[in-house]
């Protein structure tokens, strides 16, 4: 007979994209400990569930059994406000606004604190891989937790704030908040610098925020960083870049070298 009662009861977090994965386990008892992160860079000629499939073959530490698993999935997204939401209609509508979803599973997250459902897909593939192999999983979209913690960010002091979050990969969302719901929210992709500090400016002037008095904030990966806000500065007079050290408190988890912003965000401040 195996003996558990000393057996670490460990959290798996998988975040998932078509480019890399990242793997990220922490023993839930003794949360103060390190959380040990792993990257793991995707093949470009597998699909997403193969490369998920290969590095279960390769990474030892995954072969291990999971108290938690939690899967963050980034992936395209769809916003609806609760007032109009209709889970039975969800995979319709989002097949209307992403047409190749043939082969999804689409799922969505309610953040009530936003009055709003997100709406997103993983491929059934993935999602057969993650059952397959670590059974029974949370899945939630990646950008939930940022969400949700720049939402409460957004109470200090009183002027407007439009924050811009950097992904890897060369994708950036522009989100804007409103009492209890998201004001504006939307996907760029930014091949460089100046493509961000175009469509920046540009939601700006749409949502009629005021140079002098408003504020912009950036957070994550965040390309060119010294010469965006340079830029932006010209234009706008409050422009911040969000340090995870100082915002999160100091947390060690903030030191741990390449874990993106919304794994961070999760861990610190949960979903």
């Amino acid at each position: 007979m195996t003996n558990t009662e000393n057996t670490p009861r460990q959290r798996l977090v998988i975040r998932a994209s078509r480019y890399w994965f990242a793997f990220a386990v922490q023993n839930i008892d003794e949360p103060e400990k390190p959380v040990s992160f792993t990257p793991y860079t995707s093949k470009a000629s597998m699909s997403v569930a193969a490369n998920l499939r290969e590095a279960c073959k390769t990474l030892d530490f995954l072969s291990s059994k999971f108290y938690k698993v939690v899967v963050m999935v980034d992936e395209p997204l769809l916003t609806v406000p609760l007032d109009f939401y209709d889970e039975a209609e969800a995979t319709k509508l989002y097949a209307h606004s992403y047409p190749d979803t043939a082969n999804n599973c689409v799922m969505a997250n309610i953040i009530g604190d936003l009055n709003v459902a997100v709406v997103f897909a993983i491929s059934k593939d993935l999602q057969t891989v993650i059952t397959d192999r670590f059974g029974e999983a949370l899945i939630f979209h990646a950008s939930t937790p940022v969400w949700r913690n720049l939402f409460h960010r957004s109470f200090l002091g009183s002027r407007n704030k439009l924050y811009a979050y950097f992904h890897a990969h060369q994708r950036m969302e522009l989100v804007c908040y409103g009492t209890k719901r998201l004001r504006y929210c939307n996907v760029f992709d930014t091949t460089n610098a100046h493509d961000a500090l175009y469509f920046i400016l540009s939601v700006w002037r749409m949502l009629s925020m005021k140079e002098n008095h408003d504020e912009l904030h950036l957070v994550g990966d965040i390309p060119d960083n010294q010469w965006l806000e340079a830029e932006l500065k010209s234009y706008l007079k409050r422009v911040y870049t969000i340090n995870p050290s100082s915002d999160f408190n100091r947390s060690p988890i903030t030191k741990i070298k390449d874990m993106p912003y919304d794994m961070m965000t999760y861990f610190i401040k949960g979903r």
